[in-house]
């Protein structure tokens, strides 16, 4: 069956207007990289506080000729890989526990808004006792902030299923595991996916807050570690990589996405 009329206008317009926000969003970006640029050459703003692209690329260049950075890039992508995936299986494993049995939710709830709201660098601290100032902390402080929020989100996706579609998985007499498994879980994917995009941002504001207080290496220590010494090029350069790395993750969760959320 060969598409209408209707069907091949409507797929050129979508592809018309995926090519018009991609180059909307190519054409900012290097509006606003050009601007920065010019700005600073010009001494409109200070280039030794807001640094400039050209500064940031030989800072970058510098890092690489000594190799100093691609062991920072890889220190905090395994941290953040690993904060990021144990929030995921471990806020899908407690949500799942919560809509199984709804009263450790409601028992759970006060007691998980409370540390929810809590400024977790107030925790660091304590983390760095019970942990040790390592590796094990920063991982521990991205899961503080990132696991309350995988929870919120997946348990707020399973229990916003429509409840006709529930009683008739009852009628049935479909257990309860069941449902969770041929009917939440599906319906739930778009609340999954949001649950990632959320972890991505907030894994790595927990990696670098953690590389602030106790690493000796990765892209928060870089940042830091510029702060400390006044040089505000290699902190530009440590934000621009984080930029990065946080843009190439969101892009492999849009590709999961589209497996899932449009089959």
């Amino acid at each position: 069956m060969y598409p209408s009329k209707k069907q091949k206008l409507f797929i050129r317009k979508y592809k018309q207007t995926k090519i018009i926000i991609l180059f909307s969003q190519l054409f900012l970006t290097l509006i606003l990289i050009i601007g920065w640029e010019v700005l600073s050459q010009k001494g409109i703003i200070n280039s030794f506080i807001y640094s400039s692209p050209s500064k940031i690329i030989m800072t970058i260049r510098s890092l690489i000729e000594t190799h100093n950075l691609w062991p920072h890039i890889l220190t905090t992508l395994y941290e953040v890989l690993i904060a990021f995936m144990l929030g995921t299986i471990l806020g899908f494993i407690i949500s799942i526990i919560f809509y199984i049995y709804p009263i450790i939710s409601k028992i759970l709830d006060p007691f998980l808004t409370i540390l929810n709201s809590l400024p977790k660098v107030a925790l660091g601290p304590i983390i760095i006792i019970i942990a040790g100032a390592n590796t094990k902390s920063i991982i521990l402080m991205a899961l503080l902030i990132n696991l309350i929020i995988s929870i919120t989100t997946i348990y707020n996706g399973f229990i916003a299923i429509d409840e006709t579609k529930i009683k008739l998985f009852k009628s049935y007499q479909a257990t309860k595991l069941q449902t969770l498994k041929y009917l939440i879980i599906p319906s739930s994917y778009q609340f999954i996916i949001s649950s990632l995009k959320i972890n991505i941002s907030m894994t790595l504001i927990g990696v670098i807050t953690g590389e602030f207080l106790v690493s000796q290496k990765g892209i928060g220590y870089l940042i830091i570690y510029g702060t400390q010494v006044f040089n505000l090029n290699l902190v530009m350069s440590g934000i621009f990589i984080l930029l990065i790395i946080s843009f190439i993750i969101y892009k492999l969760v849009i590709v999961l996405e589209k497996r899932l959320c449009h089959k």
